[in-house]
């Protein structure tokens, strides 16, 4: 019947169904797909010696399946040039502005959620937070610990070694302060926080998004957003911080190691030359970017559970796209943070 819908010629076809003596829904799908073959072809079909109740079903299943086709059977419009090239990437940009406004609609219902529960009886529920606090934060600090001894190691072992040549090794203790104190501490944290708190967070609200726990809530009169997503955020903001200032220590103690025992620097040295070299700026301008950072993380991982659908596929890609867009964020606010405060000398 499908080379037969392809080689047909004529204007006018009928489809003769008298010496049928019964067909369930899969035979009525076949002649249909046949139908519809034929009429995307120009050509006028109609039925003949067909009983009122099979033309019941086979109206019902053409309802239903009408825009069903088989990929080798349904025509294909091939795209110019140009439409292949610039298509995707206004598909990109109009998903862009649909994710800011979600990221921002997600900030201000989560102020707002606050706002209102701050003037209940029942106030902001802080065994929500403080357990949020102990999954996102004091959990994480065996492995930022450890990555930030390791770089700190690694930055003095490599700098002192660039800077042996002209005599000028001891300037590998300004180089790990200035460089972790205002860059490197708070922007590997927070891409550590993204990978490990931003791809939790959207796995499990995305879970429950799957499971219908959200619609749930809102069945209930709560707001999802208040109940799911602000006790996530605060406890990024408050605990990416201190985060930060643990990978600082880590970090300055395995340059301390590794110029004692690479360099001979003895860390008496290390730490008076340290004191030199940097002052509360290097400390501040690392110390603001967090909150800015853990925030970022937050909303889009947010976001992208919010948006996951009903299959574990979604979950999976979701979860991904948040790790992808929070590093990526994370990294170009670090670079607009970088200009100004080189335009303002700070």
């Amino acid at each position: 019947m499908r080379q037969l819908g392809r080689n047909l010629d004529g204007v006018e076809v009928t489809i003769d169904l008298s010496a049928i003596t019964a067909f369930d829904t899969s035979g009525a799908l076949v002649i249909v797909r046949l139908k519809d073959r034929l009429e995307s072809r120009s050509k006028t079909v109609a039925y003949k010696a067909i009983r009122q109740d099979r033309l019941v079903l086979l109206d019902a299943v053409e309802k239903a399946m009408h825009s069903e086709y088989d990929a080798d059977d349904a025509p294909k419009q091939k795209a110019g040039l140009l439409e292949r090239i610039f298509a995707p990437v206004g598909e990109m940009a109009y998903e862009l502005y649909n994710d800011f406004l979600a990221m921002m609609f997600i900030l201000g219902s989560t102020v707002w959620g606050a706002r209102i529960r701050r003037k209940k009886s029942s106030g902001i529920s802080s065994a929500a937070i403080f357990s949020q606090m102990d999954h996102v934060g004091v959990r994480a600090i065996p492995i930022i610990t450890l990555m930030s001894f390791l770089i700190g190691g690694i930055i003095a072992q490599q700098g002192a070694f660039q800077l042996r040549y002209f005599g000028a090794e001891i300037f590998v203790v300004d180089l790990v302060g200035i460089l972790q104190l205002r860059e490197i501490g708070v922007l590997l944290t927070a891409i550590m926080i993204a990978g490990r708190s931003g791809s939790a967070i959207t796995a499990e609200i995305g879970s429950m998004k799957m499971r219908e726990e959200v619609d749930a809530l809102k069945v209930m009169g709560l707001n999802p957003i208040s109940v799911l997503v602000f006790p996530r955020l605060v406890a990024l903001t408050i605990m990416l911080p201190l985060l930060t200032i643990t990978a600082n220590f880590s970090a300055l103690f395995g340059a301390l190691l590794t110029t004692w025992i690479y360099s001979g620097i003895q860390p008496e040295t290390f730490i008076n030359r340290l004191r030199e070299a940097i002052d509360y700026t290097s400390v501040a301008s690392g110390m603001i970017k967090a909150p800015f950072m853990a925030l970022i993380i937050g909303i889009v991982a947010s976001v992208e559970g919010l948006k996951v659908e009903g299959s574990a596929e979604s979950l999976g890609r979701h979860v991904t796209s948040a790790v992808v867009k929070a590093i990526f964020v994370v990294i170009l606010v670090d670079g607009l943070f970088a200009i100004f405060y080189g335009a303002i000398d700070f």
